[in-house]
This record gives C-alpha cells, structure tokens and sequence, in this order.
C-alpha cells in the first residue's frame, strides 16, 4: 500500500473566497442550465423553482465573499448574479 503525499496536517486548506467563489460559479452555471434547457427535438420548459434556489444561495454566497473579493472581481460577480436574475424574471414574466 502507497503513502500519501501529504498527511492531512500538512494539507493546505484553500482560503474561504477560493472555495466561495466556486460555489457561486456552480450555482450560476446550473441556474443558468435551469432557466434554459437543452432538449433533443422539443424544447423543455425552465425549472424556475431549483433556478430560484441555485440563484438565491449564489447570492448569499456572494455577500458573504463580496467585501474580500477585488473589485473587478466583485463587479464581475455582480453582473453575473443580476444577468440570471433578470433572466429568472424575463422566463417567469413578472
């Protein structure tokens, strides 16, 4: 049996912001699956209940993050959050 590399005492734990910003990103591209699905020859229509949800906790995510992230960063972000939003409400025709 092989030997770890690194035992978990010598791991290096990413900092908060890596692994938020991730977590906002997925969210994003999920939400963004939700509100526009692909099918093969009919057209599926938006899941805008688990959209919601996976833009909603992005959100959170991001205000948490926001003040440590720089600020094209955070603005990139921003514009990314309000694009699915604007989209969440163009498909749900508020």
């Amino acid at each position: 049996m092989g030997t770890m590399a690194t035992s978990p005492e010598e791991a290096t734990v990413p900092p908060v912001e890596v692994i938020l910003g991730e977590v906002v990103a997925n969210l994003a591209f999920v939400a963004h699956a939700y509100l526009n699905p692909v099918g093969d020859k009919t057209a599926k229509a938006p899941d805008l209940e688990n959209a919601e949800i996976a833009i909603d906790i992005a959100g959170k995510a991001f205000d948490r993050i926001s003040p440590r992230l720089g600020s094209e960063e955070r603005a990139a972000i921003a514009r990314l959050l309000t694009d699915l939003r604007m989209s969440y409400v163009a498909k749900r025709g508020l």
